[in-house]
């Protein structure tokens, strides 16, 4: 999957304090290590903050925050840099199967619930594997067979689409 299938899912955008968003995203940055659990299909994850709201519904539309870097470090992506979360279809396979899997929950990983923090360590065969991702004019962001690691805050359930 391609970063244009995941920027094609963003559908809403809720305004936030800039100077609040900027504090959080350095904040992800100097997050102190966690000890990860990995499960059988690779993925680590660890919880800094359980949540106490709903658990992640399957194939509905939730809003989280993210800063994506790769395992050595490198920050390559964040919702908060752009000042807004994003809104994402969760559980059906229109993500990387490393954040289905962190967030929704399975393989022995327990379903984030709303308000949790967890850091998600992605190898490339969950994340975008082999092929090099987020291509433009030949030049990729992410190489091929990248490990990924997501730090994720369960901002809620898009409520455009709840009944």
């Amino acid at each position: 999957m391609g970063i244009g299938l995941l920027a094609a899912s963003v559908l809403s955008f809720a305004p936030l304090d800039a100077n609040a968003t900027r504090i959080e995203y350095y904040a992800t940055v100097a997050d102190p290590p966690c000890v990860l659990n990995f499960v059988p299909s690779g993925l680590g994850y660890c919880d800094l903050s359980p949540g106490t709201g709903e658990k992640a519904p399957y194939s509905e539309l939730i809003n989280v925050h993210y800063t994506a870097r790769f395992a050595d470090g490198i920050v390559f992506d964040s919702t908060y840099k752009r000042g807004r979360p994003l809104t994402m279809r969760i559980g059906v396979g229109k993500i990387l199967k490393g954040l289905d899997q962190g967030i929704f929950g399975g393989d022995g990983v327990p379903p984030m619930a709303v308000g949790g923090k967890r850091k998600l360590h992605i190898p490339p065969h969950l994340a975008y594997g082999p092929e090099p991702a987020g291509c433009f004019s030949g030049d990729c962001n992410i190489p091929g067979n990248a490990t990924l690691v997501y730090d994720i805050n369960f901002v809620g359930i898009y409520s455009g689409n709840r009944k």
